[in-house]
Parts: structure tokens; C-alpha cells; sequence
């Protein structure tokens, strides 16, 4: 499902983009969502460079980012912050999925503008149903039904 976002750019959100910079982790989460929402066409980055002109540079933007904290290079925080300084992202849903537990570091990426803040779980089954629900919520923001238990895609109406 496409929705207009701002002048000459759509918003895909079938689309996540997932910027993480470990395979393992990365891996994980193709795993989990292919299996929970196997319509969503998932791209990965491992770093947040450039992400902001790529963004930009494109005529569709992803519905959501998934967007790891620690990467090495340009942190998770300052892409957060330059992702949210521009007005013409201001539709991209950005669901930051970390392994950080901090108070500070949660209240300093809500303020910042992240839409989710999400602990990544060492167990594969909880990690799973986390992320889960919250692609659910957002796609279901979004205007897409949730999946509902049991079933691998939404329903077509």
C-alpha cells in the first residue's frame, strides 16, 4: 500500500528498511518477519551513512525503518536526528530496535523523534513476537490489517 507523504515522493509501506550493522542480528530479523509478515519487502543497510540521502534520493520511501543504536561510524542516534530534521521524512515511521536498556538512552531517542523504542530479546521466540507487534501496530497505523495469530499474511479484503 502506497500513501503520499510530500510532493513527488510516495511512502511504500510494504517496505521496511532495516539499518543494522550485525549480520547475526540482521539475519534474525529477516527470519522473524519473513515469518510473521512475508509480504513486507524488507531492505537492509549496516551502516546509517548516507541514509538520509538515499531517502531523498528516491521517489519511494519505506513505511518504516527498523534502525539499530550502536553502530559503529555514524550512530543510531545522530541518524535518528538527521532522519527527523527533515520535514519530507516527517511520514517514515522509525522504530528504533536495540539491545540498550537505558532510561536515558530510551527518553533521549523519543525525543529525538523516534515513533517505537524496542528492546531486541536474546531468545529468538520472544524476539520474534516483539517485533511482531510492533510491525503490527504500525502497519496497522498505516492502514494495513494486522496478521492475525496463525496466519502467515494479512487478509485481503
Amino acid at each position: 500500500m502506497k500513501q503520499d507523504h510530500a510532493p513527488g515522493r510516495q511512502l511504500d509501506t510494504g517496505r521496511v528498511l532495516v539499518v543494522e550493522d550485525s549480520q547475526e542480528d540482521a539475519e534474525a530479523i529477516e527470519r522473524a518477519l519473513s515469518r510473521t509478515h512475508p509480504h513486507l519487502r524488507l531492505e537492509f543497510l549496516s551502516q546509517g551513512e548516507g541514509l538520509v540521502d538515499r531517502l531523498l534520493g528516491g521517489e519511494e520511501a519505506p513505511g518504516i525503518v527498523l534502525l539499530d543504536l550502536n553502530m559503529p561510524g555514524v550512530s543510531g542516534h545522530a541518524v535518528l536526528k538527521s532522519l527527523r530534521a527533515r520535514p519530507e521524512l516527517a511520514e517514515i515511521t522509525v522504530v528504533v530496535f536495540t539491545s540498550s536498556t537505558a532510561p536515558a538512552e530510551v527518553d533521549a531517542c523519543y525525543a529525538a523523534g523516534a515513533d517505537s523504542y524496542i528492546y531486541k530479546p536474546l531468545n529468538f521466540e520472544l524476539f520474534r513476537t516483539v517485533l511482531k507487534g510492533a510491525m503490527d501496530y504500525w502497519l496497522e497505523a498505516k492502514g494495513q490489517p494486522p496478521v492475525p495469530p496463525g496466519e502467515s499474511s494479512p487478509r485481503v479484503k
